[in-house]
């Protein structure tokens, strides 16, 4: 069963987003692009690596070039554990 995305977060994942431009075999001078997002490790990218092999192999378009960038949305030091309620009315 895969984690939750809060549990990813807490792991130390990311956000990573990839902006990945291709060309299709009909229209070799059109550049096309696709956007992925996904929670992932940096700075060694499984997730988006496994997803560009699977491009790479599985798909007709042939990458021209991509751009990604990484965000971690939970610090270490951003994450506390509050233990209280406060009742309004």
């Amino acid at each position: 069963m895969r984690p939750t995305d809060l549990e990813r977060q807490l792991k130390g994942y990311g956000l990573t987003t990839a902006h990945i431009l291709y060309r299709m075999p009909d229209y070799p001078a059109l550049l096309q692009s696709y956007v992925w997002q996904d929670y992932d490790l940096a700075p060694d990218f499984p997730e988006m690596h496994g997803f560009l092999e699977f491009w790479r192999t599985s798909l007709e378009g042939a990458l021209h070039s991509v751009r990604y960038a990484h965000k971690r949305l939970i610090a270490p030091g951003s994450w506390h554990c509050v233990d209280g309620q406060i009742v309004l009315n």
